[in-house]
């Protein structure tokens, strides 16, 4: 009698809509701390979230402060001596302040720091200033950047999880990158 229970369970599952197979993740209670390219959530509470359309529409009005947290490419440590190392330009949304390696779930103290005083900037130390944090989709990197922001006391956090993927697709013009300066690691 098990058996045939069990096959028409695994069945059902298998002839279900891949929507209702597959659900979207949960938000964490903190942030997430590994695997970044994976399926995010759909919300991210206190944080409104971006279409590209949406994005688009406040980029267009320069309504808001777009902040891009895509991670620099770190340098490969197995290079022959000698070979020059060239980083990867980064095409982001233009008019973009970037922010790399500020959406890890951890971030030692210098980051943190950075972070937030790239916020202010950003938000040119309003705190009710329209930040849209952003990086690829699928990348959890943004979803932490967007949760630390307002956690750090930012009222009025738009999150893109489409990031440049979903602008790029949508035709949208981007401008390549530079990085904010960092503080010194120590």
């Amino acid at each position: 009698m098990r058996r045939p229970l069990a096959a028409a369970i695994v069945v059902a599952l298998l002839l279900a809509p891949a929507s209702a197979r597959q659900q979207e993740p949960f938000e964490p209670e903190g942030y997430r701390t590994d695997n970044y390219r994976a399926p995010v959530p759909a919300t991210l509470a206190g944080a409104r979230v971006l279409t590209t359309e949406e994005a688009e529409a406040i980029w267009r009005a320069n309504s808001g402060a777009f902040v891009d947290v895509m991670p620099r490419p770190p340098k490969p440590n197995n290079l022959p001596e000698g070979t020059v190392w060239r980083d990867a330009p980064r095409r982001n949304i233009p008019g973009s302040m970037w922010l790399p390696d500020t959406g890890y779930g951890t971030l030692p103290p210098a980051m943190d720091d950075y972070l937030q005083r790239g916020l202010a900037r950003a938000s040119r130390g309003n705190k009710a200033a329209l930040l849209v944090i952003y990086c690829l989709a699928d990348c959890w990197m943004s979803w932490n950047a967007a949760k630390r922001a307002l956690a750090y006391g930012y009222s009025n956090i738009a999150w893109y999880p489409d990031g440049t993927d979903g602008w790029e697709r949508a035709k949208l013009p981007t401008d390549e990158a530079q990085p904010e300066p960092r503080p010194e690691q120590h």
